[in-house]
């Protein structure tokens, strides 16, 4: 066990081979480079190195946090985690776990079927993908068949927003920190309005997307795209790449635009322009959001489930988990439940902005001398 960072370049090498040889591991989640970008920022990044001889079977990179509560790396902000590994590996779950000083690991988003972890697996999720593997004509008119009048509605905007701001063009992989940071803005904003935790408020988030949108290889890739209105960017969004798969990540518009529908429009513009780029796939990951229904042309299995080893430690962790991850599958199975939950959220996050806004101007018209 050793952190990402101490890996050798023979040990690096092998963990790209071992990706590559199993399709179902073509994720920039589960890149070595992702893996020591992480260690760089976070002291709690481990990876178990596997033998079978002298030769290495697999890597299982991990977060151990207090108590050896181990959780998937990235945790919260990656969609998909798992054991790096020859075909078929099978090992002792708890024995894993021993070795890496865990007594229980958690996991949401892990690779669906592991041999290891299949027996602790107790649900499976489709994750919607855009699939170019025909073509992307192929794929639009998959998109075509799922939802006609979606896509006439959306290219109708398309036009429109042209015609009515500017001639559109699409920036594909830009290397324009500038560009970036106008993208996570927009993504602030967005949790803000939707009452949700604003990840970019932690610095080493921030810090993490830099070092990933820096990361410039065939093998894994950081990912900008942009979409301009004349000379003004309305829609983006940020996500790791390997050779052939993108990963959705982080997609934001400005919201002087949204009578456009800009993320949408967006999302045809880079599906094009992936595909023209030779990607064969881009996972949008699982979740509850209408629009993956009808862009995606197939779907990935990612699984949820747990392991732990007897300890107080992993019964007080059942009980802080377990009771909340079936309340969100629940929540996230059913289109009217999740229509409701994200209407309530939207309507926390514009109270606390009208809030945030009345405290602000409270301060401005303070009376001089005031304390």
């Amino acid at each position: 066990m050793v952190r990402p960072g101490e890996l050798g370049g023979s040990e690096r090498v092998r963990w790209r081979e071992l990706q590559k040889a199993d399709p179902s591991l073509d994720n920039p989640f589960l890149s070595v480079e992702f893996a020591v970008a992480m260690d760089r920022l976070r002291d709690y990044v481990r990876v178990a190195v596997i033998h079978d001889g002298h030769a290495i079977a697999g890597f299982f990179p991990f977060e151990r946090h207090s108590f050896g509560i181990g959780k998937p790396l990235g945790g919260f902000l990656t969609t998909c985690h798992g054991l790096i590994s020859v075909p078929e590996l099978k090992i002792d779950a708890k024995g894993l776990l021993r070795a890496c000083k865990l007594s229980v690991f958690d996991f949401d988003h892990l690779v669906a079927g592991q041999p290891t972890f299949a027996p602790y697996e107790n649900d499976v999720r489709p994750a919607p993908v855009m699939d170019f593997t025909q073509g992307f004509d192929a794929w639009l008119d998959q998109v075509k068949a799922n939802s006609p009048k979606n896509l006439k509605t959306v290219r109708y905007k398309e036009r429109k927003l042209g015609r009515e701001q500017g001639g559109l063009r699409f920036a594909w992989d830009s290397p324009d920190p500038e560009e970036l940071r106008t993208l996570l803005a927009w993504k602030s904003d967005q949790y803000r309005r939707t009452g949700r935790v604003d990840r970019f408020a932690q610095p080493w988030i921030v810090e993490l997307i830099d070092l990933m949108h820096a990361e410039k290889s065939a093998d894994f890739s950081g990912a900008l795209t942009m979409l301009y209105a004349g000379d003004v960017p309305v829609a983006g969004h940020f996500g790791l790449r390997t050779a052939t798969t993108l990963v959705g990540w982080f997609p934001a518009y400005d919201t002087e635009f949204a009578r456009y529908s800009p993320g949408i429009v967006h999302h045809l513009q880079m599906a094009e322009a992936a595909a023209a780029a030779g990607l064969h796939m881009v996972d949008m990951g699982k979740g509850g959001k209408e629009y993956k229904d009808w862009l995606k042309s197939g779907v990935l299995y990612v699984a949820e489930g747990r392991v732990s080893r007897p300890s107080a430690t992993a019964a007080v962790h059942w009980m802080g988990r377990t009771p909340l991850n079936k309340a969100r599958t629940i929540v996230t199975d059913r289109p009217s439940l999740y229509k409701v939950a994200d209407r309530v959220l939207k309507g926390f996050g514009r109270v606390r902005t009208s809030m945030q806004q009345e405290s602000a101007n409270a301060v401005v018209k303070e009376p001089t001398g005031a304390r």
